[in-house]
This record gives C-alpha cells, structure tokens and sequence, in this order.
C-alpha cells in the first residue's frame, strides 16, 4: 500500500494482468465486451440435508491453490475447522426458481430499490415484484445505440442508468407505474453553462477535447450516498453528480487504466477499483471542496472488478481476476485501510461482491456464488455455495423482509437470474429465524 497527500496525481501502476482460463476480464476502452463462457451447468445443494456441505467448501478452498499461487504472501483468513455448527449456526438454502431474459443476452446488471428488482440486459431493463417475481415492466434504457446498461442507481425518486455509449440516463417512475426519461448525463443546461470557456475542456485522445464533465468511455458503475451520484468509467475517471440538479460538480483522474468498481463508505470515503490492479481511496479533507488521493491499496496482481463494504465501512472487500477476495481493515492509528488476509476458494476471477449484515456473498466466472461469514476469532466459514448457473455470475442482489430468510438473486452472462432461499436460525431455538 502507498500512502499519498491530498493530491489529485495518481499513482504509477502496470498494465493489468488478464485472467487466465475461461474468466470474464474486464474490457479496455479501446476494446469492445469480451465474455468468454463456461459451458456446463451445476446442480444447487442444500446446506442443512447434508453436513458434508461445508466440509466440501472448506475442502475445495485447500485444493484451489490458484489464488494461492497468484499471492502467496497474503494469508488465507478461511478456518480449516470454522463450520456453521461452530458459529451456532444452523443453515439452509434452496433454489426457488430461475427468471429468463430475453434471447443470449447476459444479465449485465441488478439493482433493488424497495420492493422492486431492476435487470438489465442488452440496453432494456426488467422491472420485477423482488417478493413475488412478477414482472411489471420492460423500458428501454436509450436504445440500441446506447449499448448495454452496466448499471443502475437510485436518488431522490429518479433512477440512474449507466450505459456503454458514456451516457448516464435519468428516469423517473410516473403514478402508472411506467418508468419515463428525464433526461440524460451530462445535461444540455450543462453543457451550455460550459461550452464557452476553453478552460472547461480537457483532451481525451489525440485531436479530441470534451468537456470535463463528459465521461469519454462507457460508465461502468454508479454509487449514491447522500445526494450525490458517483459514476466510474473506461476512461479512467471518477465523476460526481448532484442528484437534485443533476449536474456534474467534480471529476477525478482516478486510474491508470479502467475503472471498474466503486463503493462510498457512510462518511463519504470513495473507494474505486481499477484495471491497474489498484484500489484507490478518495476523501475531502476538511474545508475542501475537492476530493483528494488518500491511499493506494495495492496487493491484487490483477484487475480489481469489485467492492464491497461492511455495514459500518470499516472492512473493504475487493474481488480480482486474480480469484481471490482481499480483506482490507482500518488500522487503529490511520484513516487508511491495511489488508488482513484473503478469501479463497473461487476456481476463476470474482466478478461481484454484495455486504448484506455479517454476510458476504461473492459471485465468480467459476459460476458459483459463495456465501462467507466472520467467526468471534475473526476468521471466516464458507457458509454455502450456491450453483446452478450455466455462465459466470456477473451480478448479485439480495432482499431480506428482516424477519426471515433472505432471497438472494444472482445474474449471469447465460442471460438468466436464479432466485435462492438462503435462512439460518440458531442451534437450539430451530424455531426462530435469523435475518442474515
């Protein structure tokens, strides 16, 4: 890891190693979507009918010694002898059934704002009931020529649609339930405040200038936290929006290379993963008005394609194409974060990564969604592997009433979202559920 002063200037970094096998790496801006697929289905098991379950998942992380070789000086942070009946634990889960999109084209993308499941495919967005599953709406999401919607975020009523032609959307859903567009990313008004000054143009490639409130490459994530819009893109910027006024009020040069993951802690630390290998820590220090480089994470030898944080925001998570997920803690004398140990047990490169509570699930092109749980000695227990997905897993969401068990949907590159019951209760009191 390297420490930086409140600075802007990034860092130096190498050209991201690409994934071996058959993992989805990420794609340059001066490529086009590579997906390489698996091609054989799985079956899904049920943790509570058989014991061995965890003892399969723990087994199958020792014999995957691929993340292993990558970063050998990481330790693994897996418990040979952490189970489910360790933590007091009694686990289940089951798959409900699968939801078919439209033709081969994968699930780029899933989203929940209430009681609402939001899939995006190809440029159209699904709209499902996430509790009965029915779908109440298709709307397209700018048309053909917008390319695929690589995701979805939520602000002040509006939803935000990020697309492959470097476009945001904006849309609102009226009182017929019908999802209608506002306007799009940069906004005219916008521009035209801008367009005057020379100062507000800034050289994307040779021979060509754009404002710097335009994202010059497809965006490939959205963050929202407290009114404000965080969109991460190809071109390797971070840009922040004001979600009221839909303007654009800062960009960052944030990497040497894509950005391909971002997470906003609940103090407004920025967190953004890139193809440069690089985690990068953003922050205002006091009475600034400009986000500035906190600290470079540095331990994955190749590209980082997801974040996640803890429900308080003192651990980051963050998946590669290097298989493993890195565990990354805040030390006690700093404001920065240090990397405690790794999560293996993923055959190829982690695509997704959702916190929900104490659960972290992660999803891999191995096409499996694991599902992890720290014990009282810090360590973790793999809880569950969820399978059946044909293609990699690019994309998870889970829904919880707080009462029971959670619904966990996984999307893949196969064009299908799979729907799992995933509930635990405590040894003894078999008869209460634990929302986890």
């Amino acid at each position: 890891m390297k420490l930086r002063p409140w600075l802007t200037a990034t860092c130096s970094s190498a050209d991201c190693t690409a994934a071996v096998d058959s993992t989805v790496p990420f794609t340059p801006p001066s490529s086009s979507n590579q997906r390489t697929s698996s091609d054989t289905a799985s079956t899904s098991t049920s943790m509570s009918s058989s014991p061995g379950t965890t003892t399969t998942a723990s087994s199958s992380s020792i014999q995957s010694s691929l993340s292993l070789q990558t970063l050998p000086s990481v330790p693994s942070l897996q418990s040979l002898t952490l189970s489910p009946e360790s933590l007091q634990l009694s686990v289940s889960h089951c798959s409900l059934t699968s939801l078919h999109l439209r033709g081969p084209h994968p699930i780029t993308c899933l989203a929940t704002d209430g009681h609402l499941l939001y899939a995006a495919s190809s440029h159209i967005v699904d709209v499902y009931d996430a509790v009965t599953l029915a779908h109440l709406e298709s709307f397209n999401a700018g048309g053909p020529s917008s390319g695929s919607v690589k995701s979805v975020g939520f602000s002040n009523g509006k939803v935000f649609t990020a697309h492959q032609d470097s476009k945001i959307r904006v849309w609102r859903l009226t009182e017929s339930k019908q999802h209608r567009l506002v306007t799009a990313l940069p906004t005219v008004n916008d521009r035209v405040r801008r367009c005057i000054l020379p100062k507000n143009y800034i050289t994307v490639r040779r021979h060509k200038k754009l404002l710097w409130i335009e994202h010059a490459d497809a965006v490939t994530g959205l963050a929202v936290h407290e009114g404000l819009v965080y969109s991460i893109s190809w071109d390797k910027s971070l840009k922040i929006w004001s979600g009221p006024n839909l303007r654009c009020v800062e960009s960052v040069r944030a990497h040497h290379d894509a950005v391909n993951a971002v997470a906003v802690a609940g103090d407004g630390t920025v967190y953004t993963g890139s193809a440069d290998r690089n985690i990068r820590v953003w922050a205002k220090p006091p009475g600034e008005k400009q986000h500035g480089l906190v600290a470079t994470l540095e331990k994955h030898r190749s590209a980082v394609n997801a974040l996640a944080l803890s429900s308080d925001g003192s651990v980051l998570f963050s998946g590669s194409c290097d298989r493993s997920i890195l565990v990354w803690e805040r030390e006690d004398s700093a404001n920065h974060m240090v990397v405690t140990g790794a999560l293996r047990g993923h055959d190829k490169a982690i695509l997704c990564l959702i916190n929900v509570s104490d659960l972290l699930l992660s999803g891999s092109a191995d096409r499996t969604v694991r599902i992890w749980r720290r014990g009282a000695d810090g360590r973790f227990c793999c809880l569950a592997i969820l399978e059946g997905h044909r293609k990699p897993v690019k994309s998870l969401v889970a829904v919880s009433d707080g009462k029971g068990p959670i619904h966990v949907f996984g999307g893949s590159l196969d064009g299908e979202i799979k729907v799992w019951q995933v509930s635990s209760s405590n040894l003894g009191s078999p008869s209460k559920w634990d929302c986890i």
